[in-house]
């Protein structure tokens, strides 16, 4: 690992439906925090025409805490002309070591969704 992903959050997405990057997906990150656990928003990103957009977390920024990454499905379904069963997608994940770069792919399409712990 490089220096320069050590300690960064990312993602990406793909659509299954066309096998193509899902670009456009408007998709934002939260952490647990407080004595009472509230989700705080931290970040809002669009992917690209890749599916990538840059790092939801900086290197250096995570923190050890549990975190949503948010995906806006609906709405990325309904521009491309379908309707999705999944209004959002969440996935919760915690961060256990800081210093690790964490990457959580996302494959979508109108029907279903994978996620898994990328490298």
């Amino acid at each position: 690992m490089s220096e320069s992903t050590a300690g960064s959050v990312t993602t990406h997405v793909l659509n299954t439906l066309t096998g193509r990057p899902a670009a456009g997906l408007a998709l934002r990150l939260a952490q647990l925090q407080g004595p009472e656990p509230q989700w705080v928003e931290l970040t809002q990103r669009v992917t690209d025409k890749d599916g990538r957009c840059l790092p939801l977390l900086a290197p250096g920024q995570a923190k050890a805490s549990t975190y949503k990454l948010r995906f806006e499905t609906a709405a990325y379904w309904k521009e491309l002309g379908h309707s999705s069963f999944y209004p959002y997608v969440e996935v919760v994940f915690t961060i256990v070591d800081p210093a690790q770069k964490l990457h959580v792919p996302l494959l979508i399409s109108p029907y279903s969704y994978t996620t898994y712990r990328g490298s």
